[in-house]
């Protein structure tokens, strides 16, 4: 079981070598990232775009760009179409976004014809390791869902569940959580997490324990569920799955550990039918990095 991006990387030692498809790779951040990964031996890459500036870009790197095949596409959008149709076909294993604006991004992952569409629900994870907390967090969704209803909250659950037992977590416990843990008609995130309880109890959501609603306190911390009285909950302070009500309080909390708590983090799309590596450009080097890793490992269970 994976506790620490240090064991995801033993994880990604074990795979086959993955290939990354970078759509408009040109940029310093995302090239420096990939130098990385190919240097940990994590993963390879096919870089899609303007041919020079990624050159001249590797060369400030020093990066040995004859160790990378280059496919010399100019125009952003066809760039993306080009880089996600190699992952559609099978060329890569994994689709990366490079400089491009999201939403062109996201157009290329929802192509009918050479897109990661699936009839799932798209959604964002993002895994942490926390100092303090002894194993890994999966935070979902925090990035690209906003309101999510009900049904929306099982499909979210479902591919979070997906990437937490690709990480090795065989049965991880998912904590709808909402600012109380009992449940309130006048809070409908309450409500459904009492549902989406009975949903997992019932066998429509599988391959895990839910248990809400529940604070974040009682979500994450053993010594709040004992001063709560709460010990007889199904999660006492040992949640792996967080799930948020709507994506307020899920960025909020994304964006305070990662500006105040000694914290590693990567973060994919998933409901797509290969990992998409989805950062934004004022992410640190690291998490690009830890990001290429967890869509390695995801790879690795979805091909198997």
């Amino acid at each position: 079981m994976s506790k620490s991006f240090e064991d995801l990387l033993a994880k990604v030692a074990e795979c086959p070598i993955k290939k990354v498809a970078v759509a408009c790779a040109q940029d310093d951040a995302v090239l420096e990232a990939v130098k990385a990964a190919k240097e940990r031996n994590i993963a390879d890459a096919i870089l899609v775009g303007d041919e020079e500036k990624i050159r001249t870009i590797a060369s400030v790197l020093k990066m040995d760009i004859k160790d990378f095949e280059i496919i010399d596409v100019k125009d952003p959008v066809e760039a993306a179409r080009t880089a996600v149709k190699l992952v559609h076909d099978g060329k890569a294993d994994m689709y990366m976004k490079g400089l491009i604006d999201t939403k062109s991004f996201l157009r290329s992952v929802l192509d009918k014809e050479v897109g990661l569409r699936t009839d799932k629900t798209l959604s964002h994870v993002c895994v942490f390791e926390v100092k303090g907390i002894d194993h890994l967090l999966f935070l979902s969704d925090v990035a690209f869902v906003p309101y999510p209803d009900l049904d929306t909250k099982a499909q979210i659950i479902k591919n979070t569940v997906e990437i937490a037992h690709a990480c090795g977590i065989e049965c991880p416990k998912v904590a709808p959580l909402a600012a109380v843990e009992v449940v309130n008609p006048k809070m409908p995130c309450t409500v459904d997490a009492e549902a989406l309880t009975k949903m997992n109890e019932e066998g429509q959501i599988t391959g895990c324990i839910v248990d809400g609603p529940l604070s974040l306190d009682l979500a994450i911390e053993p010594q709040a569920a004992f001063h709560k009285g709460t010990t007889d909950r199904k999660i006492v302070g040992d949640a792996d799955v967080l799930l948020f009500p709507d994506i307020q309080a899920g960025n909020i909390t994304y964006k305070c550990l990662v500006h105040t708590a000694d914290c590693k983090n990567g973060n994919i799309l998933t409901g797509t039918s290969a990992p998409v590596i989805l950062t934004s450009r004022s992410d640190e080097f690291e998490v690009k990095v830890n990001s290429i890793a967890l869509a390695a490992v995801v790879a690795d269970a979805m091909n198997k």
